[in-house]
């Protein structure tokens, strides 16, 4: 028996800070997902106006285009160095930063690591999917022991690549931070814990507290050539070994 749409109601809006642009983002990656997320949280706390989002190369590269807040572009790894001189200059404004594992944690290792050793007053999301994956599925720094990518195809070897980085735990040791936390999306309980991480992220923010870091887990089945199930089963079941879920620092 069919509804009745005058029956119906509508139960999921889409967040009023989010344009109507369709997301490029490939099926089943939590990039389109983490989006949404942060579109929720911006209308939540009323700063959308007077936010500022910080994207550099990466799938996350077109951020500018989903947000009807101010954006702003950066080269490679330069997102936490945009970030504090947009905020030093206006400390009014709400800054964020969006930046996949490859970037935060490897070209931007210098800009990550000074940026929360000074303390900035700036949201930092982390999107951690172990791969490169708007480059050509190569490895990252947190690429997984013996996982193949394309300039890894028998597998990391440790001995020649090292081992993946926990570059939050590498964070959470310096005495400025005021809130590190990993959480992940191949889940509902996840998603609601995610969303409640970056919240507390942004609030920090506005209420002067200092630096924020939130590491998320996000799948990449085109690359890990994963369906987006087998993707968010290998995000739970091995990811959260290697990157343990939870709350490092958190001097709110």
């Amino acid at each position: 028996m069919s509804a009745n749409p005058k029956n119906m109601v509508k139960v999921f809006e889409r967040p009023a800070s989010l344009t109507d642009a369709k997301f490029t983002y490939c099926p089943g990656c939590h990039h389109g997902l983490l989006t949404r997320i942060i579109g929720n949280v911006l209308d939540e706390l009323d700063i959308a106006d007077r936010t500022v989002g910080i994207a550099p190369v990466g799938c996350s590269v077109f951020a500018y285009l989903w947000y009807k807040a101010d954006s702003q572009q950066v080269p490679h790894g330069r997102a936490c160095a945009v970030a504090t001189g947009i905020k030093r200059a206006r400390p009014e404004l709400i800054v964020f930063s969006y930046q996949g594992d490859g970037d935060f944690a490897s070209i931007g290792t210098a800009e990550s690591i000074h940026a929360a050793n000074r303390g900035e007053n700036i949201t930092v999301i982390f999107v951690n999917n172990q791969i490169y994956g708007m480059t050509g599925g190569e490895m990252a720094p947190t690429t997984l022991v013996d996982q193949k990518t394309t300039t890894t195809p028998l597998g990391r070897d440790p001995k020649v690549a090292g081992y993946p980085i926990r570059f939050s735990e590498m964070i959470a040791t310096l005495d400025t931070p005021i809130y590190v936390t990993r959480q992940a999306l191949f889940d509902t309980k996840h998603i609601m814990d995610t969303t409640k991480a970056i919240k507390k992220a942004f609030q920090n923010q506005v209420d002067g507290k200092g630096y924020s870091l939130v590491e998320v887990l996000s799948t990449c089945p085109t690359n890990w050539r994963m369906s987006p199930v087998q993707s968010n089963k290998h995000v739970g079941e091995t990811v959260t070994k290697v990157f343990p879920l939870g709350d490092l620092v958190d001097r709110g």
